[in-house]
């Protein structure tokens, strides 16, 4: 067996400790480009800490685009900042992350992404990234690409290297404490699809499954809970670990079929990530189940569904398709839209197939899925 694992350099995890990180970032760096979500203002307390003088902001309002990192370059760059912090959810992460190695690497962001761009490599380190997530959800303050939209191409890329690994993740689940329920639902359901699809891919390994099974034991037994009542702190603590641990499995055993999907439909349609990944995930499990046994019964990812059934429903003796149906309703108890809800209609789903079925995610999934299959869970997530 030969397998390896790369995650942030540090991980710090604990309520209260996002004030630490201008402690930390004053020992990568002099002057600090704070990328932020829409709201700059949940950022205040660290950028009045760090020193107004020495920062400058830059708020990512949305899914970032290529575009965005252009912009959040330049700025850093007339602004001679030698570090950037992340704060906010998995968009101004990414987009942190990218600027960060955009500031130490010659040329335009296009001519390193996959697909639309030139696919070169990043030769530099990037500039010091310190992430500090404020969603349990993504898992982006572990992982090494950050994800982007080409509006022209209506597709997500990745902008991808081990470099991009950040030098300190920073999380802190008192800065999820405020977050409204459908925020909570998308993104916790996020959090939940990071570590079903590692644990079943084909690229598994034993520190992955080890952090899978554990994010989903935490993320089953709070997810329901802190959408109910956010104020339950303990169940916000299990979101943030079972996110962290996300980001570390797909980081190093890749994603599957909901990935490879969701990301051509957040390109081609203005809609949440997390919330594409709930609408798609209880169709992705039943149909490489049932694929599963009829192709591949011998893959072990079908014992791996059914100690999920175990592991959801709290009885050694549930099946795999008892995990699916603890999944749909689990959905439905969030109330995830069907993905007809964003615009996503019959005649897009020969499209969406195509791209889906080239997309990086999809070479993770534990068996390759039929045209028909594809058609099939699109056609159930889109209710």
């Amino acid at each position: 067996m030969i397998f390896q694992f790369a995650t942030a350099a540090n991980v710090l995890f604990g309520p209260g400790l996002a004030r630490s990180a201008v402690g930390i970032a004053r020992n990568f760096g002099e002057r600090a480009l704070f990328v932020t979500g829409r709201d700059w203002t949940r950022a205040e307390f660290l950028i009045d800490a760090f020193g107004r003088s020495e920062t400058a902001v830059f708020s990512v309002p949305g899914e970032p685009l290529v575009e965005t990192i252009n912009d959040g370059v330049a700025l850093a760059r007339s602004r001679k900042c030698d570090i950037v912090i992340g704060i906010g959810g998995g968009s101004a992460l990414d987009a942190g992350k990218a600027i960060a190695v955009m500031l130490t690497n010659p040329g335009a962001v296009i001519d390193y992404l996959e697909i639309i761009g030139g696919g070169k490599t990043l030769g530099n380190p990037p500039a010091p990234f310190i992430a500090i997530p404020t969603t349990a959800g993504t898992g982006s303050e572990v992982t090494r690409n950050a994800v982007l939209t080409s509006p022209e191409h209506r597709l997500k890329v990745s902008l991808r290297s081990a470099k991009m690994l950040p030098k300190f993740a920073v999380v802190d689940p008192e800065l999820t404490y405020d977050l409204p329920p459908a925020i909570t639902a998308s993104t916790g359901l996020d959090a939940l699809t990071q570590v079903i699809e590692p644990y079943v891919s084909c690229r598994a390994n034993p520190m992955t499954d080890s952090i899978c099974v554990e994010g989903m034991r935490r993320a089953g037994r709070s997810l329901r809970a802190v959408f109910q009542d956010g104020s339950r702190h303990e169940a916000r603590e299990d979101m943030c670990v079972a996110s962290l641990f996300g980001g570390m499995a797909l980081a190093n055993a890749g994603l599957g079929a909901v990935h490879g999907f969701a990301g051509v439909i957040g390109g081609m349609f203005n809609a949440p990530h997390g919330a594409i990944c709930a609408a798609l995930l209880p169709h992705v499990m039943e149909a490489n189940i049932r694929a599963l046994r009829e192709r591949a019964p011998e893959n072990q990812a079908l014992s791996r569904y059914d100690a999920m059934g175990g592991l959801f429903c709290g009885g050694a003796n549930a099946k795999a398709y008892e995990g699916v149906e603890w999944v749909r309703e689990l959905v439905t108890d969030l109330k995830i839209p069907p993905l007809k809800t964003y615009g996503l209609q019959e005649r897009d789903t020969p499209e969406v197939i195509e791209k889906a079925a080239k997309a990086s995610s999809m070479k993770g999934n534990p068996i390759e899925l039929k045209p028909d299959e594809l058609r099939w869970i699109l056609e159930r997530a889109m209710g």
